[in-house]
């Protein structure tokens, strides 16, 4: 579970992230939507522990990530918009090293790792150094590295750019799967017709405001979700 709690991020004067206040329970696949610089990114950031903030607390299953930030950085993965990986190791190396910080037992993360590297089709590609991927493949590499660990929270920052279409499927079927086993997961994207199939809760921020969180189905009973997206964006006006 996350726990966002009266969470306020400024940049100088500049509020980005406004009193912000959000739960995440275990089994949803949560979508945070919003236009660029309306606060999603820095939310996310802040939730991982990247940032610090003014004001608020974040809770991951019941812990701060201000006063026990390695305790809740234990149970979570990122995966960023822009994988920034060690490029002068191999793919195979640096989900080694990821798996030696999560203490990921060897004969345990073997099977995680082939399973994961069929899945993204790129096993024939893991001895090869990061700095000759292309962004997709460094997106897969980002990717295993999350899920090899096992996390309980997976925080995901537009997780399907620069993925060919057949992974693009498998990622969003192994998030499905993940949260019928009770991970929680919480995840921006600008894709909107994705998260209105795959998600089954929604928050819309704007200008670093929530201006709207619910039930999927019930966003969306009359009207697609852009609709609903566009009426808030022209309609709310956030001061």
């Amino acid at each position: 579970m996350i726990e966002i709690k009266n969470l306020t991020k400024k940049y100088g004067s500049f509020v980005a992230v406004d009193q912000l206040n959000l739960t995440i329970k275990d089994g949803d696949i949560y979508a945070f939507i919003g236009h660029n610089g309306a606060g999603k990114t820095t939310t996310i950031k802040s939730i991982v522990g990247i940032l610090d903030f003014e004001e608020g607390d974040i809770l991951i299953n019941n812990i701060s990530v201000e006063k026990e930030p390695l305790l809740c950085k234990k149970q979570m993965a990122y995966i960023p918009d822009n994988p920034d990986l060690y490029e002068h190791l191999k793919g195979i190396d640096y989900i080694h090293f990821v798996c030696d910080m999560y203490q990921v037992p060897k004969e345990k993360r073997i099977d995680l790792i082939n399973k994961y590297a069929m899945l993204f089709d790129i096993k024939e590609y893991l001895g090869n150094e990061i700095s000759s991927y292309s962004h997709g493949m460094k997106q897969k590499i980002a990717i295993i590295s999350a899920l090899v660990h096992e996390p309980k929270v997976l925080i995901l920052d537009e997780p399907f750019v620069g993925l060919d279409p057949v992974s693009t499927h498998h990622l969003k079927e192994e998030m499905k799967r993940l949260a019928s086993e009770g991970i929680t997961i919480f995840f921006s994207t600008h894709v909107l017709d994705v998260a209105e199939k795959l998600c089954n809760k929604i928050a819309i921020i704007k200008k670093g405001k929530l201006v709207y969180e619910g039930n999927m189905v019930e966003a969306t009973k009359d009207k697609s979700l852009e609709d609903v997206f566009m009426e808030l964006e022209e309609n709310v006006e956030v001061i």
